[in-house]
C-alpha cells in the first residue's frame, strides 16, 4: 500500500457548499491491521460520506519523516484534517460508532443510563 489517494467526488450539484472530508490513514505496510483500517474507513465514508471524501494512504514504512506532519505515535491512526478541527483515530477502526463519534458524524452518547 504505497502512498495513495483515493477521491470520491460529489454529484455536478452545488459543491462549493458541501462539506469536504480529508483524511489520512496512516499505516505500515500491508499488514492485516492496514488492511482492515482501510477497508473499515472505506465503508463507512461510502456509507455516511458520499460523494464528499478524500483518503490518502500514507505508507510510513516508505517514508517514516511522513509521521512527524501530524504527530504519529501509534499505526494505524486516521486523521480528519478537513472539516477542522484536526481529530485523530488510533486502531483498526473496527468499531465504527467509535469512528462516527471521533469523526464527529455521530453525536457523543450521553455515557449511561440516567433515570428520571
Amino acid at each position: 500500500m504505497d502512498t495513495e489517494t483515493i477521491t470520491d467526488t460529489p454529484p455536478a450539484t452545488p459543491a462549493e457548499t458541501a462539506p469536504r472530508w480529508n483524511l489520512r490513514l496512516y499505516v505500515a505496510g500491508q499488514t492485516p491491521k492496514s488492511l482492515t483500517a482501510f477497508a473499515n474507513l472505506k465503508r463507512i465514508c461510502e456509507e455516511y460520506l458520499e460523494g464528499y471524501y478524500v483518503i490518502e494512504v500514507i505508507d510510513l514504512l516508505k517514508d517514516p519523516r511522513l509521521a512527524h506532519d501530524d504527530q504519529i505515535l501509534a499505526l494505524p491512526t486516521l486523521v480528519r484534517r478537513r472539516p477542522e478541527p484536526v481529530r485523530k483515530i488510533i486502531g483498526d477502526l473496527s468499531d465504527a460508532e467509535r469512528v462516527l463519534e471521533g469523526l464527529d458524524l455521530k453525536p457523543r452518547s450521553s455515557g449511561g443510563n440516567h433515570a428520571d
